[in-house]
């Protein structure tokens, strides 16, 4: 049984910092493209950032182009994401993904598994 589970969310004033990290279980995790999306209330959820099976490829949502950085611990089956320089408007539902080493990491779609996400508020 597939598991994704994440950690780290919480409540912090705008400019501040956290760390997600998503631990996987059940799949081989090296073979795995790893996602990070998130979905705010009332907004579909969207791709936030994403980095390929070997960890050399990554992509980000624009609006977190230069503030997140992603990236995995194959060692450890974990895939974090570095928050930097948050805002308001980042507040959302976080949620882990993965998919197999051949999907386009972009296509929200090619994500067949799914954590159960974590919340991360930021207050003005």
């Amino acid at each position: 049984q597939v598991q994704l589970v994440e950690s780290g969310g919480g409540l912090v004033q705008a400019g501040g910092s956290l760390r997600l990290s998503c631990v996987a279980s059940g799949l081989a995790f090296s073979n795995h493209n790893m996602g990070w999306f998130r979905q705010a209330p009332g907004k579909e959820r969207e791709l936030v950032a994403a980095v390929n099976w070997r960890g050399e490829m990554t992509v980000y949502a624009d609006s977190v182009k230069g503030r997140f950085t992603i990236s995995r611990d194959n060692s450890k089956n974990t895939v974090y994401l570095h928050m930097n320089s948050l805002q308001p408007e980042d507040t959302a539902v976080y949620y882990c993904a993965a998919s197999w080493m051949m999907a386009m990491i972009r296509i929200q779609e090619e994500y067949g598994y799914w954590g159960q996400g974590t919340q991360v508020t930021v207050s003005s």
